[in-house]
């Protein structure tokens, strides 16, 4: 059953690790997918009070990131529990799950293991329209304001005062001043983040190395999709980076590639293929994340129904999505020893309790 085969791997990392090891993943399947928020410190509240105190404890990792706010709160979370923190990530911890690397005494990557950079797009009610649907907004790149200016200073030799002024002029004209001071304010928060959490297992008298760290991964990596190997990570950006030995290796990959199946994050959810004529309406329960230890099991469960309206041009049934429900949901029950929750394809329906709160 893949939770006694995911507790077993659990196990083994704990043991070759010398800690306790609490999981998070957050899906990336197509149109059920999740992202690092606030939502999940009450979560990891109740794993961690169940794990107690302990020498050290291991993050295992996968996420293509989030909100940025939440690392800072999880890491001082985990902190109050250990005083050793590690994450291992066996594939990817882009964005909101660089910053919470950041925050851990080591890092083990494993072969496949990838960073990425902690410079954040920001969206709000200023931001400019987009042309193809005018209810949207675009979101705004950090680094991509800073680099314009820096174009027009260093490249074009634009001096300070009314060459450079236009500059900024021809610019406002284009974003909104307050999309721009949003702007500015996430490019201080986003450095004031990864310095405090770099501190947290960092010297002061290491203030040049923490300052090349957080330049490194925002503004002299140039795209935000830039994929930062182990190598990088260590020699490059200077990171606590630890590389697994063969057995740990293969622990994580086996690990991760359970809650890939769990998960189903190579396969999209496709509404239209639950339905048919025989069964014009279907109800659904899907996992979209999960955060596991040897304790517990709490799901982000997306749950709803799907009607089937007609047949579109290429025959393919038409159809609604209605999510009724969304959020994390403790479904430990009897599958602590058993087997999943959900059923091989995600839908089915068996009964679980919310998650307090």
């Amino acid at each position: 059953m893949d939770r006694e085969e995911r507790v077993q791997l659990i196990r083994q990392l704990e043991v070759l690790l010398g800690g306790r090891v609490i999981c998070y993943v957050t899906g990336d399947r197509e149109n059920v997918s999740t992202r690092v928020a606030p939502d999940i410190i009450r979560v990891f509240y109740h794993h961690l009070e169940k794990a107690g105190q302990c020498d050290r404890l291991y993050l295992f990792l996968y996420t293509r990131g989030g909100d940025v706010l939440t690392p800072w709160r999880l890491v001082n979370l985990i902190r109050e529990y250990t005083g050793y923190f590690g994450v291992v990530v066996p594939f990817r911890a882009y964005s909101a799950g660089t910053l919470i690397c950041l925050g851990a005494n080591e890092i083990i990557m494993g072969k496949m293991g990838e960073l990425g950079p902690i410079d954040p797009s920001v969206a709000n009610a200023f931001n400019p329209q987009d042309p193809n649907n005018p209810v949207a907004r675009i979101p705004v790149s950090v680094e991509d304001v800073s680099s314009y200016m820096y174009l027009a200073r260093e490249r074009a030799g634009l001096a300070e005062g009314a060459p450079l002024a236009e500059v900024f002029c021809l610019l406002s004209d284009r974003v909104h001043p307050l999309a721009l001071g949003n702007v500015h304010r996430n490019y201080a928060l986003i450095r004031s983040l990864a310095r405090k959490l770099l501190l947290l297992h960092m010297a002061e008298y290491q203030e040049t190395l923490i300052r090349e760290i957080i330049d490194n991964l925002t503004e002299k990596l140039y795209a935000h999709n830039h994929m930062i190997s182990r190598r990088e990570a260590m020699r490059d950006i200077r990171l606590p980076i630890s590389i697994p030995t063969p057995e740990v290796e293969k622990v994580m990959w086996a690990l991760y590639e359970c809650y890939e199946t769990y998960l189903e994050l190579l396969e999209p959810f496709t509404p239209r293929c639950l339905v048919s004529e025989q069964h014009r309406q279907v109800e659904f329960e899907v996992p979209g994340g999960i955060i596991e230890s040897l304790a517990a099991v709490d799901a982000f469960v997306f749950s709803g129904n799907i009607t089937r309206t007609g047949v579109n041009p290429d025959g393919t049934p038409s159809v609604t999505v209605n999510i009724v429900r969304q959020g994390w949901r403790n479904i430990t029950g009897n599958d602590a020893t058993g087997g999943d929750h959900f059923a091989a394809n995600g839908f089915s329906r068996p009964a679980a309790e919310g998650y307090p709160g």
